[in-house]
């Protein structure tokens, strides 16, 4: 197996020098850089990344803490991630807390004992002890997607304003009774969006009326459980917005149960995109989330983060596009 000496003889440099082309540790011309790189690569030489950890207190990893992985939104966020981690050079360690804020703990605590260089985490509903974990051991740290007032770095969407676009969407079009199937509670997202839902309603006039509002717990069983309780209504929602994605199936398929038609006897609109949006029949009217703005800002303000773990936190809020279809009522403009 090819050593550092090895590349160092062939390139006609010190091993030091190899070692900063490959750490990048201090600066070294491009044509030294290149004399190592092809030397590297003659070799054959694999570095020792244990070894290099410990001289660097670096292990090129970060964490990515996301529960719901099913979620075909967060599925799509893993994607994004892994590929803008890859091209910075880290490797990402995936972990799930299946919403619970004590195994978050545990999974976040575990990340930390594999010594990651950071963690971008979505918090669970009660994510005090992770949070307070993570700042007594200074692990540079990135909110993703739910974000609250915590003094951490955290990216995500802006949720309040495009909920309320897609309920007046729906308000405009003549419904008065507009159902909400709301996420689960404690979560900053779930918590925005029905802020948003009734935005809207009390900007046109419309009451805000508590038995139309129902928790479909962010995921599918829930929620087609949730719009069974809303069709059963003596005066049933003629809408309906579903506040994520997999909650959506489940209103799509309580609506199937109840017989109902949409649009024609129900309108949905739904908040997240995914790939078969498009293909449900009649196609989703969603505020479609910029999924890989929002996993490649985490990634750079980790690694920014990483680097200056000392400056200032900051949010950053991406704005979600309407895209209209025909689960709404509309004919639909993509």
């Amino acid at each position: 197996m090819a050593t550092m000496a090895d590349v160092a003889r062939m390139a006609g440099v010190s091993t030091a020098t190899v070692s900063h082309v490959l750490n990048g540790t201090r600066p070294v011309r491009a044509s030294t850089r290149e004399q190592v790189l092809s030397a590297v690569a003659a070799t054959h030489y694999t570095p020792n990344t244990v070894a290099r950890s410990l001289a660097t207190a670096r292990t090129t990893t970060m964490g990515l803490v996301l529960s719901a992985i099913s979620n075909p939104y967060f599925g799509e966020l893993l994607s994004a991630a892994e590929s803008a981690a890859a091209a910075a050079g880290y490797t990402l360690l995936l972990v799930d807390p299946h919403e619970d804020p004590d195994y978050e703990l545990t999974v976040v605590t575990r990340l930390h004992h594999h010594r990651v260089d950071g963690v971008v985490l979505a918090p669970s509903a009660r994510p005090d002890d992770t949070l307070a974990y993570l700042a007594r051991h200074q692990v540079p740290t990135v909110l993703l997607d739910r974000l609250i007032d915590a003094g951490h770095d955290q990216v995500g969407p802006e949720n309040r304003a495009s909920t309320a676009g897609l309920t007046g969407h729906l308000a405009d079009h003549g419904h008065t009774r507009i159902g909400l199937v709301a996420g689960l509670e404690g979560l900053s997202t779930t918590t925005e969006r029905r802020e948003g839902y009734r935005d809207a309603l009390l900007s046109r006039g419309l009451p805000v009326d508590p038995e139309l509002e129902v928790g479909g717990a962010s995921e599918t069983v829930a929620a087609r459980r949730a719009t069974h309780r809303l069709v059963a209504l003596d005066d049933r929602p003629t809408a309906i917005v579903a506040a994520n994605n997999s909650m959506t199936i489940g209103v799509m398929q309580a609506l199937r149960d109840a017989g109902l038609e949409v649009p024609r006897d129900v309108a949905v609109a739904a908040f997240d995109d995914f790939a078969w949006a498009d293909l449900f029949a009649p196609r989703l009217t969603v505020a479609a989330q910029p999924f890989d703005e929002i996993a490649t800002t985490a990634v750079r303000l980790l690694l920014d983060r990483i680097a200056e773990p000392d400056a200032p936190p900051t949010t950053r809020r991406l704005l979600p596009r309407l895209v209209v279809r025909e689960s709404c009522g509309c004919p639909g403009s993509t």
